[in-house]
């Protein structure tokens, strides 16, 4: 199967798609419904700002596949939020559900802002206009948004508001809330645990001490910070961190617990003095064991992969690598957890607070913590075992799992 070349989000994703599809004999009539969403909306937000001058965001939600359960996935506020951005990012919502075996399906949402420049009551008249015109796809056994980039568990806040004053007290309506809220304990850090479980997982399988390991992440928010953290517990030195702005590198470690405190502050990692100033891109390309792109899309690409030198790779962000970035990395034998597996820990836990919310009962932090890492473990394992027996790599075991559980839900419903 050619590659393609320059692809936007949605055909990388159907090109890892259809290689897991081409191993599983999946014939092209329900490839075609495998890759196609079932709604797709696309509304116009008017904010009255400030200063009275009225502005009109675009906004999407898109559902990809409720075969196996009710759509899940997260809201982003971000300036380049694209129509084809959100449907690829709810197509990796399908797989990334199905993968790690939640009865969830997979949806996005997004809308074309600056959430920066946008002041906190402007912020939240956006947010529940969106929902406002959103409302007829929404729903506990329907629809389940979260937080994704630009949002917070306020905005999430601020869903479960508007959503309620037409339908009544619905806390399982949207999950990344405040604790005060129904939300769930270990929510915020839940994708960057995740991240570092599989860190130690493939580590170990890959004959490297995280005692001993170094570790480069792109990134400096709510997936970043906690892994990074977390891997620092770990004994792991984390050497780099990006922002938007800057890159940081100092060979002989960054003091977490000082970044820790810089990124609750709302500062920026350009105050962070002990440090070399690098770029993004020579950040992916230094010489650690483990690097982690938790940012945005597409920044592995044929020409930087070339480049790197990292032993492992684990996707923190969504879709960070591109298909011919890729094919480098699996030519040079490079193991990387792809984005389906390594940050799955955020909707995994999402699941736990719908649970939680429809039953109206309160996990403590440690069985959340738990119940996360079973998971988890139980979908690296059953990746790493498809990999073996079929000689092909983590994304395209990941992929093939996933597919196999879609394509016999939406057969068994008689689709």
């Amino acid at each position: 199967m050619a590659i393609p070349k320059n692809p936007n989000p949605l055909q990388a994703v159907n090109f890892y798609l259809d290689g897991a599809c081409d191993r599983l004999g999946v014939n092209s009539r329900q490839r075609e419904l495998l890759k196609t969403a079932h709604r797709e909306l696309r509304v116009a937000i008017p904010v009255r700002k400030d200063n009275g001058e009225l502005a009109v965001f675009e906004g999407y939600r898109v559902q990809h596949n409720g075969a196996r359960g009710p759509y899940k996935g997260g809201i982003r506020y971000h300036p380049k939020t694209s129509y084809t951005e959100v449907k690829a990012l709810a197509s990796l919502m399908t797989w990334k559900t199905a993968l790690v075996n939640i009865p969830f399906g997979g949806a996005k949402g997004g809308v074309a802002c600056n959430h920066r420049q946008l002041s906190s009551r402007e912020l939240q008249n956006l947010t529940r206009t969106y929902v406002r015109n959103i409302d007829l796809a929404l729903g506990p056994y329907r629809d389940i948004p979260a937080p994704d980039i630009g949002t917070d568990a306020q905005v999430m806040a601020w869903i479960f508001d508007e959503y309620g004053k037409r339908h009544g007290y619905t806390p399982a309506i949207v999950t990344g809330k405040p604790i005060e809220l129904g939300g769930s304990k270990e929510r915020e850090d839940a994708t960057g645990r995740g991240v570092a479980l599989v860190a130690e997982w493939i580590a170990a399988d890959s004959k490297v001490k995280l005692s001993k390991a170094n570790c480069a992440i792109q990134g400096f928010g709510k997936v970043a910070v906690p892994c990074a953290r977390i891997l620092a517990e770990k004994g792991v030195k984390v050497v780099a961190m990006s922002d938007s702005q800057t890159a940081i590198y100092n060979p002989k470690g960054l003091d977490i617990k000082l970044l820790v405190k810089l990124r609750q502050s709302g500062k920026r990692l350009g105050e962070y003095s002990d440090a070399e100033r690098i770029t993004n891109e020579e950040l992916l390309e230094l010489p650690v064991d483990l690097l982690i792109p938790s940012a945005v899309e597409e920044v592995i690409t044929e020409k930087v992969a070339k480049k790197m030198k990292a032993r492992i790779i684990l996707e923190g962000a969504n879709g960070p690598t591109t298909p011919a970035g890729d094919a480098i990395l699996e030519k040079w034998g490079i193991p990387v957890a792809p984005d389906i597996l390594a940050n799955a820990g955020g909707v995994i836990v999402s699941y736990f607070e719908w649970v939680q919310n429809l039953q109206q009962f309160s996990w403590e932090k440690h069985h959340v913590n738990q119940e996360l890492e079973k998971i988890l473990r139980a979908a690296y394992e059953a990746v790493k075992e498809r990999a073996g027996k079929e000689k092909v790599s983590f994304r395209t075991s990941a992929f093939m799992i996933a597919v196999e559980r879609v394509d016999l839900a939406e057969r068994l419903r008689g689709t």
